[in-house]
């Protein structure tokens, strides 16, 4: 079992950077891929991106790819998020969600999540 707390969102201009942090208990934190999430007001929880357990595979959604950067400290049970050049249709509450699936990018694949954190990106 893995518990996971995020932390890191905010108001910021568009233009703007923020880093997310997802903050893991449990021993087994490695053996998780490691994913992020994001639901806007009204829609479908959508997936952002998603770190393999060693860090050596990363995804991407395409609306994210060459903006936001996924990365995890397995030493400090933690993965992150860099989003750069954020845009106001990025604005939405981003989660954290762990699973022992390899290249998962559907949320129905994630056991694990957190309660998320906002982001909110003025024009």
């Amino acid at each position: 079992q893995v518990q996971l707390v995020e932390s890191g969102g905010g108001l910021v201009q568009a233009g703007g950077s923020l880093r997310l942090s997802c903050a893991a208990s449990g021993r087994t934190f490695s053996s998780y891929t490691m994913g992020w999430f994001r639901q806007a007001p009204g829609k479908e929880r959508e997936f952002v991106s998603a770190v393999s357990w060693s860090g050596g595979f990363t995804y991407y959604a395409d609306s994210v790819k060459g903006r936001f950067t996924i990365a995890r400290d397995n030493a400090k049970n933690a993965v992150y998020l860099q989003m750069n050049s954020l845009k106001p249709e990025d604005t939405a509450v981003y989660i954290c969600a762990a699973t022992y699936d390899d290249y998962a990018i559907i949320a129905r694949e994630y056991e694990h999540w957190g309660q998320g954190t906002q982001v909110t990106v003025s024009s």
